[in-house]
């Protein structure tokens, strides 16, 4: 009795192990999860206030020492109803890897990412 279940906790437990490695190489080698840059997207509504300061702060912590990693930063207007889409339109002048959108653009981007 003690020999079988000896033996069915070894089969369990190389199988177990066969599965973790077979999923590492799968990851590795047939999916998309490589870091080939930075993509940071900023949902915003009516914040004209406060969207200048905090994009140009934002920028400057992100890309402080990590512009090779930058690909996108992506301000993403949900129907705002005050100058909040004029500002951020200026900023994006000012920045090569800003875009501003609307949401639904940027629902396009996000389902398209592959292809950035």
């Amino acid at each position: 009795m003690e020999f079988i279940a000896h033996t069915i906790f070894w089969t369990l437990a190389l199988y177990g192990l066969f599965e973790i490695i077979k999923n590492i190489i799968y990851i590795t080698t047939y999916t998309k999860f490589r870091s080939d840059g930075i993509h940071f997207i900023i949902a915003v509504k009516n914040q004209e206030e406060e969207i200048e300061g905090f994009i140009r702060s934002t920028l400057f912590k992100v890309l402080y020492g990590k512009e090779d990693y930058l690909k996108n930063i992506i301000v993403a207007d949900l129907e705002s109803t005050d100058k909040t889409k004029t500002i951020a339109k200026k900023l994006e002048k000012e920045y090569d890897c800003l875009k501003v959108t609307n949401w639904k653009e940027c629902k396009d981007i996000i389902d398209n990412i592959n292809d950035i």
